[in-house]
């Protein structure tokens, strides 16, 4: 900074005017009625005019300003206040003290150096107390962050426990009933409805299982692996949804390309591309024709690609970003878990999911690893 006399009329002045000088201040900031540090405002202002004069004989060190500004900032977090209204008052209390050292009587050159030496004393707080109380909020959404998700794994924990114990004491009646369909269906082929009683029961069965997926205990219990031809395995599921497919009158194209295994849990995958598909077909459920769902494999590398495309509405991208969130649904009875457990599901597998869509197109697409000969003869073996 540059140097002023130390004995000059402004010390005189701006200690003569102390009192004159807060008082106008204090009546003129903008002060939050219910600010928890609104007692030390006043405080940190006195504090920081006990700097300036220490400005104007150039005996101020950069650390005096950072130990208030890190003090100040400190209370604007804790106090919740926006630091848009600090900067404000900082700014005023520079504009009070400028205005009235015009009025001291002083020489030219020492007033311009006195001004001068002020604004960056008052720049460096300001900055100091910014950057700090950036620094502290963002250490605050960050444990906050942090609890949020530690409140939802056990959200997630009592929901797997729950669903768990009441999806077991269900599926016991119904593979029962399951069983006695099939029975029904061999000794009368003929009997009416019974095809629609059992698709029905297999839907039922298949949501049931997304509940399941939800427990760990049950993921642990499901642990057994196959090779599995995917290409084949996304037949069976279209064949499957074909009532479902006739019913909306959806054109389903395929391309496979060259034959690819994975290792991996049949039934898992079979969940995660029945689930896609059936979003694909509510997706497109109310659009005009012609409606088109496709389903393409192919190889990439050491992995399987597998693109499950349907041409209904687009997916926003605010909503693409959550979408694979539990609990979270844009249909009017959904559960929001179908596409959590595909990720959990595809990710458990070494795999990886992901969503792309606009106004012509939503693809969802997989990537699996390609299960190695050493795998495809050990498996061959057992």
């Amino acid at each position: 900074m540059n140097s002023i006399s130390a004995d000059n009329n402004l010390l005189v002045f701006i200690e003569k005017n102390e009192a004159n000088f807060l008082e106008e201040w204090w009546q003129n900031i903008c002060l939050h009625q219910y600010d928890l540090h609104k007692d030390k405002v006043k405080e940190n202002g006195t504090q920081m005019y006990q700097l300036i004069k220490k400005t104007l004989i150039n005996t101020i060190t950069d650390e005096e300003l950072k130990l208030l500004a890190y003090k100040v900032a400190k209370e604007r977090v804790e106090a919740k206040v926006n630091i848009g209204d600090f900067v404000q008052n900082v700014n005023f209390g520079r504009t009070i003290m400028i205005k009235h050292l015009f009025s001291a009587e002083t020489s030219l050159e020492d007033l311009q150096v006195a001004i001068e030496n002020l604004n960056k004393s008052f720049d460096k707080f300001c900055y100091y107390a910014v950057q700090r109380y950036t620094v502290l909020k963002e250490l605050e959404i960050e444990e906050k962050n942090i609890l949020l998700n530690e409140t939802h794994k056990v959200k997630l924990t009592l929901l797997g426990q729950m669903s768990s114990s009441f999806v077991h004491e269900f599926r016991n009646p119904l593979t029962a009933v399951i069983g006695f369909i099939k029975l029904l269906k061999t000794d009368y082929p003929t009997l009416k409805y019974l095809d629609i009683i059992d698709h029905e029961l297999d839907q039922l069965k298949f949501r049931i299982t997304q509940f399941l997926h939800t427990s760990k205990n049950e993921g642990a219990q499901e642990q057994r692996k196959e090779i599995v031809t995917v290409h084949l395995l996304l037949e069976d599921i279209i064949k499957f949804l074909y009532p479902s497919i006739v019913d909306i009158d959806v054109n389903v194209l395929t391309y496979f390309g060259p034959e690819a295994q994975t290792l991996a849990n049949k039934n898992e995958l079979k969940q995660v591309f029945l689930n896609i598909l059936m979003n694909s077909i509510d997706a497109i459920n109310k659009k005009e024709k012609p409606r088109e769902i496709s389903v393409r494999t192919d190889i990439n590398g050491e992995n399987i690609v597998i693109e499950i495309s349907n041409n209904g509405p687009i997916i926003p991208d605010e909503t693409r970003e959550i979408i694979f969130e539990p609990f979270y649904t844009t249909k009017e009875l959904g559960t929001g878990i179908g596409l959590f457990v595909c990720k959990k599901i595809i990710e458990k597998h070494n795999g990886t999911i992901s969503c792309q869509s606009n106004d012509d197109i939503t693809t969802f697409s997989i990537h699996l690893p390609i299960a190695s000969e050493e795998k495809k003869d050990m498996f061959i073996k057992n």
